[in-house]
């Protein structure tokens, strides 16, 4: 294997391994190539089909074509910027409502930041209802569903119906990816129609997305920016985007 094709394999391992990649991460990872040769690497994976090319990175294969990758895989990927969302997401929660939390890494950490205060909450993901039992206060409800092995939470006819019986105040929402064109998405249809049902349910919608999600196009569609009220996020996502947030009446913290 010449050098050339080792970097690449590097590459492709590296992306594989956290999922999104940022470019500026790239560049740290090889300090003796020059960014014209990275940005040549990156092109010919993306034909060969070993990754896909992103707005300011990469993503891996996986990830786009909407394969759910395991959960605690995805948990140790961009953990300083999911503990950043979940940090400005608790302190949006407000006391005495009723609130639909999402599955999900990002989720998870925001569970574990819950206040110990007089909630309802509907959760689907198992490792937030692990979370939410160390508190006293809130009252934690599991829809009863099928069990999703790679997210670690419940899904199905039957949850989309409970949820259906519910009026949230507010619905914190995970995402894979978002595109001006297929608005926010994720991987796995079923999945997606949850969501959605929750959204309907919802006074307040609040989305919570890595910048790295931005720019590819998933495969099942969850909503667009105009049903979404606050969209939280690590502090890094383009002015033109959150131009468009703004044109939605999105406010993005």
């Amino acid at each position: 294997m010449d050098s050339m094709e080792m970097r690449r394999k590097q590459i492709e391992e590296l992306v594989n391994r956290q999922g999104t990649v940022r470019f500026v991460q790239i560049k740290k990872h090889f300090p003796n190539v020059s960014e014209m040769t990275l940005r040549t690497d990156l092109k010919a994976l993306d034909q060969e089909k070993r990754i896909v090319r992103i707005h300011g990175g990469a993503k891996s294969v996986q990830q786009v074509i909407g394969t759910d990758d395991f959960l605690n895989r995805r948990a140790v990927r961009n953990q300083e910027e999911k503990e950043e969302i979940a940090r400005k997401a608790v302190r949006l929660i407000q006391p005495d409502t009723a609130v639909f939390l999402d599955s999900g890494s990002t989720m998870t950490i925001l569970a574990r930041l819950f206040p110990n205060q007089s909630n309802l909450i509907y959760t689907t993901g198992l490792t937030c209802a692990a979370e939410l039992a160390h508190f006293s206060e809130p009252s934690v409800l599991i829809p009863g569903g099928r069990l999703n092995r790679y997210s670690i939470s419940v899904y199905g006819t039957s949850v989309v119906q409970e949820l259906r019986q519910v009026n949230f105040h507010q619905t914190f929402l995970g995402v894979t990816n978002f595109e001006s064109q297929t608005g926010f998405t994720c991987g796995n249809s079923e999945e997606a129609i949850l969501k959605r049902a929750a959204i309907e349910q919802s006074e307040q919608v609040i989305v919570l997305m890595d910048s790295m999600k931005l720019g590819v196009k998933g495969t099942y569609s969850i909503c667009g920016l105009e049903d979404v009220d606050i969209l939280v996020s690590d502090g890094n996502l383009p002015e033109d985007f959150q131009m468009e947030c703004r044109s939605h009446n999105v406010l993005v913290l």
